[in-house]
């Protein structure tokens, strides 16, 4: 079992006055993650899955939901996005039964936010979960076993039941990418043509590291631009992908308006255009090391309250950073190596305008950079 940095901050809330709220993409373990929270305590548990439960939570008055919870004093309901009006009744939990302790999940952060927000405003503790990060799985493996894994996880990625079933990588990946990755955005977004948001998605994969064209993206999938931008905002809000945009301030030359995309997990993004040959049979291996430290920078910075600004910055003579972080004013610029031997020049017109630093991440150094050291 591969402890997770967000159990700790969890428990510290049980009884604190508040819901609980606990969002993330489906399979990333979040139902284990509260059962390891709530070990060794009694509590209700409720499956917004199940029909029964669905019916029965949906517009309960005060009386019905009394008879629910019984004697529990931790109520905690799974999959609450699939509950109609789950907010309403978790405010009612919250108001009505003072020394009951709500905990509620969900993996459509789309539909549960939005029926959860105004209801539970100022009574709620929310949480994102995110598959296993580099720094949890080092700690559960020792050092030199997650660095010998590194290129395993560069093809295959965290997701909890990918890194426990050694050899079975490939179909467990298959079946997230086909069952689940799309099933809430199906459900709850009213897409008409999920053929199209495959496309849309397999063409993000295949610019994993380059600026990605909206326009170019339309004329690979024969749908307009404001559609692709809908699609990708309802995959980044199910947490499959998400975005970074340029940075931009004082040159005239800076690209302004262009974005980057990339992949919480880089065995999502490998399982959707089918690759899973080793790192030296492969010509995307700088794109797979940009999108692995991009994902563990993001989930460092999440974890723990890292507050700061994050951009790509890029000229129209083709000078660019990887990636630029702000942070209380500083400005830092990094590059991204996965040969630690390959020479890095950062170009002076960045540094000088903005009094940045600079840094060159490889292999050799990267433990830092995404919180395991």
């Amino acid at each position: 079992m591969i402890e997770r940095d967000l159990k700790n901050k969890i428990s510290s809330k049980l009884f604190k006055g508040k819901t609980i709220v606990l969002i993330g993409a489906r399979q990333v373990g979040k139902t284990t993650l509260i059962r390891e929270v709530l070990l060794g305590k009694d509590f209700l548990f409720l499956d917004g899955d199940d029909p029964l439960v669905r019916q029965r939570l949906t517009n309960p008055n005060t009386k019905e939901i009394e008879t629910i919870i019984g004697i529990s004093e931790i109520v905690f309901i799974d999959e609450a996005q699939r509950i109609e009006n789950i907010g309403i009744t978790a405010k009612i939990i919250h108001d009505q039964f003072k020394n009951v302790q709500l905990i509620i999940s969900g993996s459509s952060a789309f539909e549960l936010r939005n029926r959860t927000n105004e209801p539970l405003t100022g009574r709620k503790f929310e949480y994102f979960l995110y598959p296993l990060s580099y720094a949890e799985y080092e700690k559960s493996t020792q050092y030199l076993d997650a660095v010998r894994d590194l290129e395993n996880r560069l093809i295959y990625g965290f997701y909890p039941d990918v890194v426990n079933n050694r050899g079975e990588e490939r179909n467990i990946l298959n079946e997230i990418a086909e069952s689940y990755l799309f099933r809430d955005i199906l459900s709850f977004a009213n897409i008409k043509k999920p053929e199209v948001l495959e496309k849309i998605l397999r063409a993000l994969a295949f610019q994993l590291g380059s600026e990605v064209s909206y326009n170019e993206i339309a004329q690979l999938t024969g749908v307009d631009k404001n559609t692709v931008s809908n699609y990708i905002h309802l995959l980044e809000l199910s947490f499959i992908v998400y975005p970074l945009t340029s940075f931009s301030r004082n040159l005239r030359n800076e690209i302004k308006t262009n974005r980057k995309i990339y992949f919480y997990d880089n065995g999502i993004r490998n399982a959707i255009i089918q690759n899973f040959n080793p790192i030296a049979l492969r010509n995307d291996a700088g794109a797979l090391w940009e999108n692995f430290l991009m994902s563990e920078r993001h989930k460092r910075n999440h974890y723990y309250k890292k507050h700061c600004n994050s951009y790509f910055w890029r000229t129209k003579q083709q000078q660019e950073i990887d990636y630029v972080e702000e942070s209380d004013g500083k400005i830092t610029g990094f590059e991204f190596k996965w040969n630690p031997n390959a020479k890095v020049k950062i170009p002076s017109s960045f540094v000088e305008t903005y009094e940045a630093d600079s840094k060159v991440i490889s292999k050799e150094n990267f433990r830092e950079f995404v919180g395991a050291d």
